[in-house]
């Protein structure tokens, strides 16, 4: 996800040859983490997970995991890992570690590829054991309205569609929408235009063309909306320490409506 700015750019439309490099990139972040999902139980460490995701991105992949020294801009210190690891009350840019996961906890996992100088971009949740009612409930609303977003993107409909399905749904169900990071373009670039912002009002902003390509990543709260920054420089968590929940696809505008660049056959949104 990307720090939301107040400096929008005009966003980039792909050819048909970059779009099939993106579908390529798409699928093999969506293996990812189909792979992962077995592992992910209690015992095993965060710093664990990310060892096996890396060593399946570079040696069965043959790809790149973005994440790992990845430095958006010189306030941030290079990120240390091969995936982003959030649980429970972190919103988003976990850095895997020690941390041992436990029964009750839900945790997302945020792939990025590189393949072939393409980017793929998808993150989901994970439930462990017994997870308390509050917390499997922020999971499914997240969900809904990563669904909700992506089922508005057609060619003609603007960005703050977008941002309106996500955030009516959310705060209909007594949740909030985090409005300091966003969705965003990717191709060549892992955080290109369009910023694709969480919230907005219907009919506003940029118009949605054939050829797009972006992330529609809401972060839901269970509680209120605000944001703590860790000192580690990555690491994003609710101020009021409430669960937090957050699902991912890149997708592509078509002629038609829209193409989920990081969903592999048969599987659901």
């Amino acid at each position: 996800m990307l720090r939301r700015s107040q400096t929008p750019s005009p966003a980039i439309c792909h050819t048909a040859e970059e779009i099939e490099k993106m579908r390529v990139a798409g699928k093999l972040t969506a293996q990812v983490l189909k792979m992962i999902a077995p592992y992910v139980q209690a015992g095993i460490t965060t710093g664990e997970l990310d060892r096996i995701c890396h060593e399946y991105i570079v040696d069965e992949l043959q790809a790149i995991p973005a994440p790992l020294h990845y430095q958006p801009s010189p306030e941030y210190p290079p990120f240390p890992k091969s995936v982003c690891i959030s649980l429970n009350h972190v919103i988003c840019h976990g850095i895997p570690g020690d941390r041992v996961i436990k029964d009750g906890d839900i945790l997302n996992i945020d792939v990025t590829v590189i393949k072939d100088g393409f980017h793929g971009d998808s993150s989901k949740m994970f439930l462990v054991g017994e997870v308390p009612l509050r917390a499997r409930r922020v999971v499914e609303v997240a969900h809904e309205c990563m669904v909700r977003g992506i089922q508005t993107v057609r060619p003609g409909a603007t960005l703050g569609d977008i941002g309106h399905a996500i955030q009516s749904y959310a705060e209909s169900q007594h949740c909030s929408v985090v409005r300091e990071f966003c969705g965003h373009g990717i191709g060549r670039k892992f955080h290109d235009e369009p910023q694709i912002l969480h919230y907005g009002e219907p009919g506003q902003g940029m118009q949605l063309v054939p050829g797009m390509t972006f992330t529609i990543e809401p972060m839901i709260n269970a509680g209120k909306r605000h944001i703590k920054a860790l000192p580690d420089g990555w690491t994003i968590v609710t101020k009021d320490h409430s669960p937090s929940a957050q699902w991912e696809h890149t997708i592509l505008v078509t002629d038609t409506g829209y193409e989920v660049l990081t969903q592999l056959p048969g599987d659901p949104i």
